[in-house]
Formats: structure tokens, C-alpha cells, sequence
């Protein structure tokens, strides 16, 4: 497919103003100040079928409409650019080589909303790609594409970039505003919503770096070419990170509705050193697995993805092979959330604190058979009763890999440690000469 959202492998030094306006850059955003109203604005993108590509994939156009008409308040608009989700690393790419593109999204979102600032919540270990979207806000505003009176259309637009301390909890939205507002990171209870009630108590919309840079581009062409490319309820490119056991890792851009099984075996190049697949991880690692049969009859879209079991999330679609320990990749995953949890609330908190243990036990060879259905059991409790969707994250995803790979549980059993761990040793042996 055309290169629309990566075209910056096509341009060099597409980061360069000067290269992007060269390239019809900030086309879009004149079109926006000058020959569209907010509402139209708001329809178009309505009409795109533009989908939030941060994970929850709620409708982006939707979501602006949320904004009050007539609010009395400041409206901000907040880039979730805390890209933490394990398995994921597109907004990394994008701030990186294509920073005046999210820059002319987030101009045409606050024009969309009636917003006047701006901010931009990076991951904390973003250093070098804060450095280079600093540069391009530097180079917007100097040449008024950022601040007073834009391109002479009236419209102000401040934007400021704020970097976070490196916790995953602020990449849900409202541990983000809590962030940016100079707290920790506690997820607020909802309602009310981030758009009547957000960053400093007034209307915020909290959209997805991905999510912004796709804004440009529907503007320009219009919904009914973006909603041409993949399924019509969940069109548009999408960034697939592919990562884990596969012969071509990497950031690839394809249709949505793309088949799993091609991204693997036709762009990924199969399955690294000749093995079998055994499991495909959609979305991020908080979501539930595909076994090898599941994930070769999936297409990589929204409600495809869900009809199937699992969801898309973020694009980051982690591949294991069939040498890998599915407990030890479930031990590693809770690991993870254990360490992320905020400890706000004590489904969480206390749930994520024991799986872990429990796993660790297990995977160690000191596992009994009730512990199995205590897990699913304890994982089951705890969704849907957290504050924020890390609880869900941490549980979906260990209730996939119980139900779906048992038997590997059970072959931990009888004070065995890994079994699959002393195979691959024994494989290693070097043979020896008779």
C-alpha cells in the first residue's frame, strides 16, 4: 500500500520543516483554519471512521463532539505520546522522523475543539526524541505555524512537551493528566470524563500520537478515501510493531483488516531459526494470546481481533515460537504489571503481588495443582474492578494463558521446574564421540 503514515522512509529528513511544507505539510492545517468550521472539522473526522489508536479505540471524532460548544473554561488538548506498552514502539518512530505531521494533527484537533494549548506527555525515557520534537516545535513557531494569530487566521495555539518519570500507569489517560498536573499518577474514578472535567479541572481531549497523525491526511484526501483502505468500521493504515521470535522484526505500515498470518509469515519472513509458531501475543502484552491455529485465520483490525478473543490495542504484536515456557512467559508479563502498578486499588495491587509470586513458585518447580485454577480464579476477580484497565492487563492475558496452554501448566506439577528449560539444556548437550 502507499506509505502514508511512515512516507518519511520515502523523504528524507521529513523532521526538516522546511522538507515537510516542501512535501504538502501544513496543507491540511490552512484547510482546517481557513475553509472549515470546528464542526465541520469534528464531522469529517466523524465520518473517517477514525478510530483512537491507542488501544481503547474509541471514535476520535466522537470524542472531540464530547468537548461543551460554550465552555467557560480553558479547552486543552493532551498528545499521549507515554508509549510503555511492551511489544510497542510506532510513536517512538514518528516523533523521531515525522514530528511536524503529530504537530499539524494537534493544530487541526484544537482548531477541531476550540482549544488554545497544548501538551505533549512523552515516556521519560524519551530523551532524544524530545530533543528532536523540541526542534520542530521551535521551527512551527518560528515560522508561525505555532502561535498568535496562525498563518494570520486569528487562531492562537501554545504547545509545550512534557516528559513523564518512566511509570506505564500514565499512559491511561487520566494517570496522565494527574502526571501532568504535578501528582502521582493515581487514575481518577469516572465520571466525570476527561472532556467536562480534565487536565486543571477543564475539558480535555487526550488523543494517541498515532491517532493525531493520521488527522492530516483525512483533512486533506477526505473520509471517503480513508475510509477506502481496510474494513469501512475500522479503516486506515495502522503501525504494526512486530516483535519477538520472527525473521524480519519492525515497524511495518499495512491496511487495517490485514491478515495475521501474512504479517507473520509474508512480511515478517516466518518464524525465526525454522521453528514452529506456537502463539502470537495482538496487541501489546496486555492482552490475551492466540494459540497458532487462532492466530493464522485473524485480521489485524479493530473488531476482527475482538470477535476473535483478544483485542488490538496498540499494534505490537509479539510472536513465540514453540521452545518458549508459556509460564515463564506469563511469570515475565506479571512481573511486569506487578512492578507498574500504581497500588491505588487493591484488586490491583494485592492481585498482581500474588500472581507474581504464585508464578514464580510455579515455574520453579514448587507448584501444586490447585494453584492453576487459583490463578484463573484470582485473575478472574480482578477484572473489571480496578480504577484504570492495568488490573484488566495483567489478568487478561494470564486467564488466556491458563485456558489456553494448560497442559504446560500441568507439566510444572510434581515438584518439577521447568520442563521445556530442561529439554532445551538437554538439546545443548554436546555429543559426544563413541
Amino acid at each position: 500500500m502507499e506509505r502514508i503514515l511512515t512516507r518519511w522512509m520515502d523523504i528524507p529528513d521529513l523532521r526538516r520543516l522546511d522538507v515537510y511544507v516542501g512535501n504538502g505539510g501544513y496543507k491540511a492545517l490552512r484547510k482546517a483554519l481557513f475553509d472549515m468550521s470546528p464542526e465541520q472539522i469534528i464531522n469529517e473526522v466523524k465520518n473517517s471512521n477514525l478510530r483512537g489508536r491507542g488501544g481503547a479505540a474509541f471514535a476520535t471524532g466522537v470524542k472531540w463532539s464530547f468537548i461543551p460548544k460554550e465552555s467557560k473554561k480553558p479547552v486543552y488538548l493532551c498528545c499521549n505520546a507515554d508509549e510503555s506498552e511492551p511489544g510497542t514502539f510506532a510513536n517512538r518512530y514518528e516523533l523521531e522522523n515525522d514530528p511536524h505531521c503529530i504537530l499539524e494533527g494537534i493544530g487541526i484537533a484544537c482548531r477541531a475543539v476550540g482549544s488554545h494549548i497544548a501538551y505533549v506527555y512523552l515516556r521519560g525515557e524519551f530523551t532524544a526524541q524530545k530533543k528532536i520534537f523540541d526542534a520542530a516545535i521551535a521551527e512551527a513557531y518560528a515560522n508561525n505555524y505555532l502561535g498568535k494569530n496562525i498563518l494570520g487566521s486569528g487562531f492562537d495555539l501554545e504547545v509545550y512537551t512534557h516528559r513523564g518519570a518512566g511509570a506505564y500507569i500514565c499512559g491511561e489517560e487520566t494517570g496522565l493528566l494527574e502526571s501532568l498536573e504535578g501528582r502521582r499518577a493515581y487514575p481518577r474514578n469516572r465520571p466525570p470524563f476527561p472532556a467536562i472535567q480534565g487536565a486543571f479541572g477543564s475539558p480535555t481531549v487526550v488523543n494517541n500520537v498515532e491517532t493525531l497523525s493520521n488527522v492530516p491526511h483525512i483533512i486533506n484526501r477526505g473520509a471517503d478515501w480513508y475510509k477506502a483502505i481496510g474494513p469501512e468500521k475500522s479503516p486506515g493504515p495502522k503501525l504494526f510493531c512486530l516483535s519477538g521470535h520472527v525473521n524480519k522484526p519492525g515497524l511495518y505500515e499495512l491496511p487495517m483488516g490485514f491478515p495475521l498470518k501474512d504479517l507473520i509469515y509474508d512480511i515478517g519472513g516466518g518464524i525465526l531459526d525454522g521453528k514452529a509458531l506456537k502463539g502470537v501475543i495482538p496487541g501489546g502484552s496486555s492482552f490475551p494470546i492466540f494459540t497458532a491455529e487462532e492466530a493464522v485465520k485473524v485480521n489485524m483490525d479493530f473488531d476482527s481481533v475482538a470477535k476473535a478473543g483478544s483485542m488490538l490495542g496498540s499494534g505490537g504484536v509479539v510472536v513465540i515460537d514453540d521452545a518458549q515456557c508459556i509460564v515463564k512467559f506469563a511469570l515475565r508479563t506479571m512481573k511486569f504489571y506487578q512492578h507498574e502498578s500504581c497500588g491505588w486499588c487493591i484488586p490491583c495491587r494485592e492481585g498482581t503481588d500474588w500472581l507474581k509470586k504464585t508464578l514464580v513458585r510455579f515455574h520453579s518447580g514448587g507448584g501444586v495443582k490447585k494453584d492453576i485454577d487459583n490463578m484463573q480464579y484470582l485473575s478472574e476477580n480482578m477484572l473489571g474492578r480496578t480504577f484504570c484497565p492495568l488490573g484488566d492487563a495483567a489478568a487478561m492475558p494470564t486467564i488466556a494463558f491458563i485456558k489456553k496452554f494448560r497442559k504446560e501448566f500441568e507439566d510444572h506439577l510434581e515438584g518439577r521446574p521447568c520442563p521445556y528449560e530442561e529439554e532445551r539444556a538437554l538439546e545443548q548437550l554436546p555429543v559426544m564421540a563413541h
